[in-house]
């Protein structure tokens, strides 16, 4: 008897380690469009309203989520793997293998584009700075006089704080491995700013109208886009590309941005729950666009 539960617990853990194994062979999927299809696993940092972030019930949600989805479909590819890593590790992993499409309102820089390959940008990437409602500071003072302005790490924000303490202003950088991390010390008044980008900031704001301040926007004239592997060996980019064009053609790209760049992202989840099954399940980004939008636009 005592050895039939040896050999039995034996094959537990022998399944338990093929299922956490490197080789994983039950696989998390996003959004399947087709059996036969090819399937890319893909990767952010979850923490950047309205581009990506995680809603009340834990689903992993936002404008670049969902165009990224809309293009899956209209492109006929699958999305399996979803992970979510800090940012600073996003670009090595990518390099690596470990995954195929990095999203998420990824900057488009010269450093970055050495060792990454880039879709076509799809958006301006202005930075914006966020204070206390009572702290009396403006988007000056905010940033010298021995203040603490917090940033995440690895990003473009990152690096225009470290160009400004480069440049011998008297700023104290607070670096966070989440830009939601940053947030909660500015609430709690244990820094003085914090800097991201515009539609970020916007979002933040809109959660907290009572404590918090816009005081300004530094603009930097960058861009946004996915990004793929050097050389592009899944051949990925066109994909992309020419989603982003059926989309604008399609009227689904101006629905998204009116549902989360000038909706209110707190109905998110009702949103979701809602209507999500136009696009996972009937594969109709369309209404699932129009429907969102409408939703959360609304005044109720």
């Amino acid at each position: 008897m005592k050895l039939r539960i040896y050999k039995l617990m034996a094959s537990l853990v022998c399944f338990i380690t093929i299922l956490t194994s490197g080789n994983i062979l039950v696989q998390a999927q996003d959004i399947t469009v087709g059996k036969g299809l090819p399937t890319f696993s893909v990767a952010t940092s979850w923490g950047y309203p309205p581009f990506v972030w995680v809603d009340g019930k834990g689903r992993k949600v936002g404008f670049d989520a969902d165009v990224l989805r809309a293009i899956a479909v209209v492109e006929k590819f699958n999305i399996g793997e979803v992970l979510d890593m800090d940012f600073e590790g996003l670009i090595p992993a990518l390099v690596a293998g470990k995954y195929d499409i990095f999203f998420g309102g990824i900057t488009i820089t010269k450093e970055r584009a050495k060792v990454i390959a880039y879709t076509n940008p799809y958006w301006e990437s202005n930075l914006s700075v966020l204070v206390r409602k009572d702290s009396g500071l403006n988007i000056v003072t905010a940033l010298c006089l021995g203040h603490k302005a917090g940033a995440h790490r690895g990003t473009t924000q990152h690096a225009f704080i470290k160009g400004l303490v480069d440049a011998g202003v008297d700023v104290e950088p607070a670096i966070y491995d989440r830009p939601i991390m940053a947030l909660m010390d500015l609430l709690n008044g244990r820094i003085d700013c914090m800097v991201n980008d515009v539609p970020t900031t916007d979002a933040y704001y809109k959660e907290h109208p009572d404590k918090l301040k816009k005081v300004g926007v530094v603009y930097t004239g960058q861009l946004t886009g996915m990004a793929v592997r050097k050389g592009d060996p899944n051949g990925i980019l066109p994909l992309i590309n020419d989603g982003f064009n059926k989309l604008h053609e399609m009227g689904i790209w101006d629905h998204l941005v009116n549902a989360y760049f000038t909706g209110d992202s707190k109905k998110i989840t009702a949103a979701q729950t809602k209507y999500r099954h136009y696009l996972f399940e009937e594969l109709d980004p369309l209404t699932y666009a129009k429907k969102l939008e409408s939703f959360m636009t609304s005044k109720e």
